[in-house]
């Protein structure tokens, strides 16, 4: 039942301006979700206007509340909300709702200056990743906030929807969330009833408030368009600083439309001309007048700008105290904001002799705690796999309720929600985040890995057991066709150390390169003989992309021996007998194709001439994508098939990846 609407009431002209914008934005596009805005205007409006602490003029204000529409299918929601607060988006922006080259696309797309604090669309995808920015906030408040001086006190907030809650993420970072107690998590769900299918019925009937509670929330029901009762809602979650919180806020689809509210068919598609023009009646909007904001609207939203000024005045003046107080502490702030590292951080990096056989997973842990201590900021986990993915920082903590400044993360076996926290993380700031499992569980993981490819955030995957050689653990446990899956990801990098020296430089690559996408590091389980770099280029050449590790002895090559990972070793042994024979080989390390990819064509041609069409490519994975490199004339030693349980020798001989048979797959090419 529709309330009556007082239109002299500036919150519910507002409400229904929300309302109307909502339907003329997705009736123009011809394409969108009214449904959504319509129904959560309530309490998308008492948040922003009475709790939310944010600054339209400087969206990246570090102390600001984070926002995150969770069902982000409802963005126009959150296009109208920054456009009538005092954001750079303009009215025309609303008309031009997913149109090419606006500002408001379909679905948000990550642009802080814009307001926009992630891409979120994917359902639970924002739900996970708040869960790692509230993670973030209590880290950075335990470790720099000194009595008197709040540096680091803001909340997470997001609207979360019946879709968000069914999606299997949910469960996992609601589960991780409330076991880490983290008070500052408010999210308000839009229980609409309602999804695609119809009913929520067909298919979610479960107690949500039991779920949430039993997972350690504090859980309050509310009428979602009571906003009084919202607000006392919100409040209540706010002073519980032990439990993250969840307002169910029962609320109608299109609220307001006399035909297709609570319904179905208002979920994904304009309400139509004359639906529109109906509901604009009911809600007391000229119904035909369309995008109308009246003055009075923008001046009462836009009391936001001068909050939010004076919000951040204060916090500047606080941080200026701070600093006089806490000199190295302020700059360390400062310098963790900016995703920079200490100066010297590399410092204590080790090296690696020839001779070993050295896990490269052994070499990432080696690394990591050697920068640990020189880089504040750098926290990481793992999903369950600690141990094997040597992602543990030594002496620094388990993070935990009664340890929230703590370097290592236990995420459970969650690598979903391990993914989207990880982002949370870095999209927050001022951490740097890792986190590790078993290349093959990136299945598990893949919305959030391409979510963060998308946003093109720096975010830091760690895969052991990167092929078959994982051996006995079978095909279950063997990722074959992942490695080239990563590589078509947009925006990832994906690096491949071939020993334990191209790990050093692996790291220092990941941690050097804040300003681009996300990394994926790829390390072995088994040993791998460490290079002699005495004799072969250094490793430092890593940073290219692909180089030439060993060249022809005598004259120009007339072969090209490529290979990633732990089969380089095997094409410098290979090579070593090709030159015996008195064949010209060059071999050309490939840690990492999309850094070869950025390099000047020049140097492209150099490592891998024109004129040597004589090329195999060796790597334990699907050759998919290698015939870029080895060309028409060129060969590929893969794995097309699913592996086997057997020891990892034996995998590699009955797999043809033995010096033998590289050379005989070699000269044959000649």
């Amino acid at each position: 039942m529709i309330k009556e609407v007082m239109t002299s009431d500036i919150d519910q002209l507002c409400v229904n301006v929300m309302r109307g914008l909502a339907m003329d934005a997705v009736q123009k596009a011809n394409s969108g979700h009214p449904g959504m805005p319509m129904g959560a205007a309530d309490m998308a409006y008492v948040l922003w206007m009475q709790f939310l602490k944010h600054n339209p003029r400087n969206p990246l204000w570090p102390n600001r509340d984070r926002f995150i529409l969770s069902a982000g299918h409802g963005s126009m929601l959150l296009y109208i909300l920054l456009h009538l607060t005092g954001y750079d988006i303009t009215l025309d922006d609303l008309k031009q709702f997913r149109q090419w080259g606006s500002k408001t696309p379909g679905h948000p797309e990550y642009d802080p200056h814009l307001g926009v604090e992630l891409t979120t669309g994917p359902l639970g995808q924002g739900f996970g990743t708040g869960v790692g920015m509230a993670i973030a906030e209590r880290w950075l408040a335990h470790h720099f906030n000194r009595p008197g001086f709040p540096i680091v006190d803001h909340y997470i907030y997001a609207i979360v929807s019946d879709g968000d809650l069914m999606e299997g993420i949910s469960h996992e970072a609601a589960s991780l969330a409330g076991h880490l107690g983290l008070g500052r998590i408010i999210y308000l769900y839009d229980d609409n009833h309602i999804s695609i299918d119809g009913p929520t019925s067909l298919a979610f009937t479960e107690d949500v408030a039991q779920r949430f509670t039993a997972y350690g929330w504090h859980v309050e029901r509310v009428d979602g368009h009571d906003r009084e009762a919202i607000a006392q809602a919100i409040e209540a979650a706010r002073q519980e600083t032990d439990r993250p919180s969840l307002i169910i806020a029962r609320t109608h689809i299109a609220y307001g439309s006399p035909n297709k509210q609570d319904t179905a068919s208002a979920h994904g598609a304009p309400l139509g001309e004359e639906e529109v023009r109906l509901t604009k009646e009911r809600l007391g909007l000229p119904p035909d007048r369309t995008f109308w904001v009246p003055d009075e609207v923008y001046t009462h939203m836009r009391q936001a700008v001068k909050r939010g000024e004076e919000w951040e005045r204060e916090w500047r003046e606080m941080f200026e105290r701070y600093r006089q107080a806490y000199p190295d502490l302020a700059e360390e702030f400062e310098r963790a904001l900016d995703g920079k590292l200490p100066e010297g951080w590399d410092v204590d990096l080790p090296t690696f002799e020839p001779g070993q056989n050295i896990a490269t997973r052994k070499a990432s842990g080696a690394v990591l705690n050697a920068i640990a201590p020189r880089v504040p900021y750098l926290i990481g986990g793992s999903a369950d796999l600690t141990p094997s993915n040597n992602t543990y920082l030594q002496g620094f903590g388990d993070l935990s309720r009664s340890n929230p400044a703590a370097r290592n993360i236990h995420y459970g076996v969650r690598e979903h929600a391990m993914a989207a926290a990880l982002n949370g993380m870095t999209l927050h700031g001022g951490l740097i985040a890792y986190g590790g499992t078993f290349l093959v569980f990136s299945d598990y993981m893949r919305p959030a890995l391409r979510l963060a490819a998308l946003m093109n955030i720096p975010t830091i995957f760690v895969f052991t057991h990167d092929s078959a050689w994982i051996g006995e653990d079978g095909p279950t446990h063997q990722p074959v066709e992942h490695l080239p899956s990563l590589r078509a990801m947009p925006n990832m990098t994906v690096i491949r150390p071939s020993d334990a020296n191209e790990v050093v430089e692996a790291w220092r690559y990941a941690l050097t390169h804040r300003d681009g996408g996300p990394i994926a590091l790829l390390l072995t389980r088994q040993g791998v003989p460490v290079l002699d770099r005495s004799r072969l280029a250094p490793a430092s050449e890593l940073h290219k992309g692909a180089y030439v590790l060993v060249d022809a002895q005598n004259g120009k090559p007339e072969l090209i021996l490529l290979a990633s990972g732990s089969e380089v070793p095997l094409v410098v042994a290979a090579w070593e007998e090709l030159e015996k024979e008195g064949i010209s080989t060059r071999v050309v390390a490939m840690p990492s194709w999309e850094i070869f990819e950025r390099q000047p064509e020049n140097y492209k041609r150099e490592v891998l001439p024109p004129e040597v069409t004589k090329r195999l490519a060796v790597e334990a994975a699907m050759p998919f994508g290698w015939e870029r490199y080895v060309g028409n004339e060129g060969d590929v030693l893969g794995i097309d098939h699913f592996g086997a349980s057997a020891p990892y020798k034996v995998l590699m001989e009955k797999y043809g990846f033995t010096v033998e048979n590289i050379v005989a797959r070699a000269k044959a090419l000649l």
